[in-house]
Parts: C-alpha cells; structure tokens; sequence
C-alpha cells in the first residue's frame, strides 16, 4: 500500500470514528501538541485547539450534542510529504433542539509521523446555528450545550 492510500485510508477512519461518537480514540490520532483549527467557527467556539486535551474539552461536547453521519470523503491530495485535502458532507442533528442539518466540509489536514498535526476543517456554521433555531437561538442555547 502508499504513502498516499495509508493517509487516505486513516482520514476515512477518523470520520468513522467521529460519525460514532468514539472521540477519544479520534483525539488519540492527533499528534501530543496537534491543532484543530475552524477558520469559520460558529458564534461562541474556538476557531483554534491546541493539544490532545484541548481537543477532548471541545469534542466532548460535540459527542454530546451532534450526531453526525459523514459521506465518503473526495480527495483532492494525499501526497507522501503527509498533506491531505478532502472534501465530504455531512447529515447532522443537533441533539439539543432535534434539529438537522446538511454541511459542506474542506478538510485540509498536515499529518507527521503517522499522526495529524494539523487539522483544518473549513464548514459552514451558519447551518448549525439554523438548526439551533437561528443565531439568537444558538446563543440562548450554548451556555446549555457546554454544561452538559
């Protein structure tokens, strides 16, 4: 198997993992000091996570409030300097409100020695907020969703 095929193959099993809410093994994929970045974050979220137990407090509460079906991911690249770009949608439910929603993901994701160290995930959150019920909505409803 590639270089190529072997990022492929375990960015496709980061999704499965997220789709199944299994979230620690999925942090377990990311370098010590590895980044999760959202250049477009929804209101009230951080836009940059720095460290496997940065990533935990903030997936937690994805695992606890969305349930997320991914389609296969388009790649674009996987190239053997480590660099993946692919691009998947996503069937959502925010567990809060019932509310679904479709969403449009560009992954651009930097993976060193086997683990991500950088992770991009461009999405729109603006649907997630629709499905809150609006940004008003959304904004009643996070302080909520971060308690648990």
């Amino acid at each position: 198997m590639t270089a190529s095929q072997e990022l492929k193959d375990l960015f496709t099993h980061s999704l499965d993992l997220l789709s199944e809410a299994r979230i620690e093994e999925w942090i377990d994929l990311f370098a010590e000091d590895g980044i999760l970045e959202f250049p477009y974050p929804a209101w009230g979220l951080p836009s940059r996570m720095r460290g496997r137990a940065a990533l935990l407090t903030q997936m937690t509460m994805f695992r606890e409030q969305l349930k997320v079906e991914f389609s296969e991911p388009e790649f674009y690249t996987a190239d053997e300097a480590g660099l993946v770009i692919a691009a998947f949608t996503g069937e959502c439910t925010l567990l809060a409100t019932g509310g679904q929603y479709h969403q449009t993901y560009l992954s651009v994701v930097r993976f060193e020695q086997g683990r991500i160290a950088l992770y991009r995930d461009f999405w729109d959150p603006w649907a997630v907020m629709e499905a809150a019920g609006g940004e008003l909505a959304w904004k009643q409803l996070l302080p909520t969703m971060a308690r648990g």
